[in-house]
This record gives structure tokens, sequence and C-alpha cells, in this order.
């Protein structure tokens, strides 16, 4: 019996021209090569955007926060509106020669009013600390109308006996007004310093005064230990009650930290010289520095920056 005959191919090419096609197709190993530099380049690709670089714009300045995944395990939140501060040139200030210079520079930026209660009202901050605060560059003003006040704090959560948090009820200022606060130990960020080195500088300022055992040479970093799992970072925008009317952006940097040798009770700390440092020793002695911190520890943390 003979073979049946061979079906036609459809493109007009017989099996005799189809044989050196069949030769051009790609083979199993090229097609291994190929599956490989495609993901070679998918990789690449998303190493030139790494998922944990998150870049946050507050409406006063703009900057990349990486995460690293082994220690800050937490996304950092933020809380902001920019609805009312497009279209502004935000050109940080920081060369006013003096304070009445800045003074002559904010009066046509800011309500009259407001501006006139700076050191006036109770609890209030005056021109001179806002002067200092720009010199030691613990804050920045956006050149606009009116400018804002741009601050990093750094939060230390003191975590106590029972899970109690550390509390500051109020301070007492040299004015001899009292502020309250109501909030956790605080401190204003120093420029490239990092919120662990900020959060130690503050407790040795701010609690190292009644630490058992301590003295003028109290090393902090071997009587606490911070949780580096619990760092958490947000962005707020509000006025500020330090400073009424000068809008500002505060970036708060927080962590979860124990402290020995602290009182069980409450109890009241010295503030060490906020400017002991500063050359302008003349313009330091009229700004409005805190002589006593109260504490008082609470089971429900409460954090309200009034900074």
């Amino acid at each position: 019996m003979s073979p049946p005959p061979l079906h036609p191919i459809t493109n007009g090419h017989g099996v005799g021209d189809l044989v050196p096609l069949l030769h051009k197709l790609p083979t199993l190993p090229d097609l291994f090569v190929t599956a490989i530099s495609i993901c070679f380049l998918f990789a690449s690709t998303a190493k030139s955007h790494p998922s944990n670089t998150f870049s946050f714009r507050c409406p006063f300045f703009s900057f990349p926060l990486k995460l690293n995944s082994r220690r800050f395990l937490k996304i950092p939140n933020m809380s902001h509106t920019t609805s009312n501060h497009k279209n502004v040139n935000f050109h940080r200030r920081h060369n006013f020669a003096s304070p009445q210079s800045l003074s002559e520079w904010l009066k046509p930026r800011l309500p009259s009013d407001s501006f006139a209660s700076w050191g006036v009202k109770p609890g209030t901050k005056n021109i001179h600390n806002l002067w200092l605060e720009l010199s030691e560059g613990e804050t920045t003003l956006a050149d606009s109308t009116p400018p804002v006040r741009t601050v990093q704090v750094v939060t230390v959560r003191v975590i106590g006996k029972d899970s109690r948090f550390l509390i500051e009820s109020h301070q007492e200022l040299s004015d001899g007004n009292v502020r309250k606060r109501g909030r956790p130990l605080s401190e204003k960020m120093k420029p490239n310093e990092v919120p662990e080195s900020a959060a130690i500088r503050a407790v040795k300022e701010e609690l190292g005064s009644v630490i058992r055992g301590s003295g003028d040479d109290i090393e902090v970093s071997n009587i606490m230990r911070i949780d580096p799992n619990s760092y958490e970072m947000k962005v707020e925008e509000r006025n500020s009650d330090s400073y009424p009317g000068l809008p500002g952006c505060y970036v708060l940097h927080t962590l979860d930290a124990r402290v020995e040798g602290l009182p069980d009770g409450d109890f009241c700390t010295d503030e060490a010289e906020e400017y002991e440092d500063c050359d302008e020793t003349s313009v330091a002695d009229k700004a409005v520095s805190v002589k006593k911190h109260y504490w008082t520890w609470a089971v429900d943390l409460l954090v309200h920056i009034t900074n």
C-alpha cells in the first residue's frame, strides 16, 4: 500500500522548503538564555527604583527617607495639606544679622496682633528665641508670606514600671510664666543630628538632674536603652504655640526608651542652660528659657506637640 499523500503547506512552501525554516527556530538552550536575560533586565530596573525609598513632600521642603527594614520596621505616616501653599518660593532664610533685622523682615509678613504677642502672651517665646534657633540651625524659615518655620523634633516615650509613660505636665519659664505641656519628653534636633543621638541629649539635658547617682559627667547611653523597632516619623503642619501667627512644619521623630534611675512618682527637674555654648550671650539672656520641668507617669499616652 502506498503511503497517504502529503497535504500541501498553506503558505505555498513544500516540505523541502520547510526544513531550513525549522533549523532557524531557536533551540531550548537559546530560549533559556533569553529568559534569564529578561529576568536580569527586570531586576536591574527594580534596583534603580527601590521600593523602600519614600519621597515625602511637604509644601515647605522635600526629602527622601530610606528605611532599614532590619532596624526601622514601621513605615512613617504623614499628615499635611498643601492647598494654601502653592506656587510659592520656599527659599530658606538663615542670614539675619541680628534679632532686629529678623523682626523687621517678619513684621510685614505676619498678622500684627499675633507678632506683637510674642514674649508677652504667657507661654510664648520672643524674637530672640527665634533668632537663636535660626543661628543654631535648629529652625529654618521659608521665604514666603507668611513665612513657614520648619523644625525637626525628637520625642522620647520613656517607659517606666507597669508600662507607664513619662509625661511632662508643665514647665516653669524664665519670665515667671507656666506653660502647659501634656506630652512626652521632646527636644528640637541639631543640624545633622540623628534621632538616637538627639534622644540621648534630650534625656541628659531634661532628666539628668534627677537621675540617681548621676553627676555632671553622666553617660546617658549607659543607663538608657532605646528600642530600635519603635521608631516612627511623621510630618505635621500647624500654627506654632510658641510663636503665634507663624505657620509651622514639624518633622517628628519618635522613639521608645527605658531610663534607669528615674523616680517612681511625680518629680521636677532643672533645665540645663539651653544656649550655654552660644557665642551670642547678650541675645540668649533676652530669650525666654525653661527653668524647670514637671513630670508625671501616665498609663495612657496622649501626645499633643505644642513646641
